[in-house]
């Protein structure tokens, strides 16, 4: 799939079907993660991977917001460093990255942050130096996932030409 047609169709999705996701597709989604960009080159996420069923269901019962988590083939629980103020902005960038590698073999994703940390830590052994920051859902769909009735605001109303409120004229943008 084309970079830009991946970005612009890629949905959140909280609905996976039975289907296995292949190992190499998995570790396709590890490595784009692992290649994402960091502030300072830190590289201090670290990234649990879970797909073993009942760990998937236990980390579904550490969740707060995410519960639909236990649906999912498997799941990546992001860790970040609190200790670098940029690292909810890697996070951010990890899982973009993860879930666009994902889509791109029509493996579809969802994230979430509402967790019981006091749970995950003892249920995963993550060390205190690193934070639960974002927990992502992955699997194949349960219906036809196309991508093209994205719910959002127009570009006029989201992006501005040299000034706040000047929207953006298509037509006039320089090359």
């Amino acid at each position: 799939m084309d970079a830009y047609e991946c970005v612009i169709t890629k949905l959140d999705v909280r609905e996976f079907g039975h289907r296995a996701v292949p190992a190499d597709v998995k570790a396709k989604v590890l490595e784009a993660g692992r290649s994402s960009p960091t502030g300072m080159n830190t590289q201090h996420w670290r990234f649990i991977l879970l797909q073993e069923p009942a760990n998937v269901t236990k980390l579904a019962k550490d969740s707060t917001s995410g519960k639909w988590v236990e649906k999912a083939n498997f799941a990546i629980i992001v860790l970040t460093n609190p200790k670098y103020g940029f690292h909810g902005i890697d996070a951010g960038r990890a899982t973009q990255n993860m879930q666009l590698a994902a889509w791109n073999f029509g493996v579809v994703s969802g994230m979430y942050t509402g967790v019981n940390t006091e749970a995950l830590r003892r249920d995963f052994a993550i060390p205190a130096e690193l934070n639960p920051t974002i927990i992502i859902g992955f699997g194949y769909p349960t219906r036809k996932i196309t991508g093209k009735k994205k719910n959002r605001l127009p570009l006029s109303q989201v992006a501005y030409a040299e000034r706040y409120g000047n929207p953006v004229d298509l037509k006039k943008l320089s090359g």
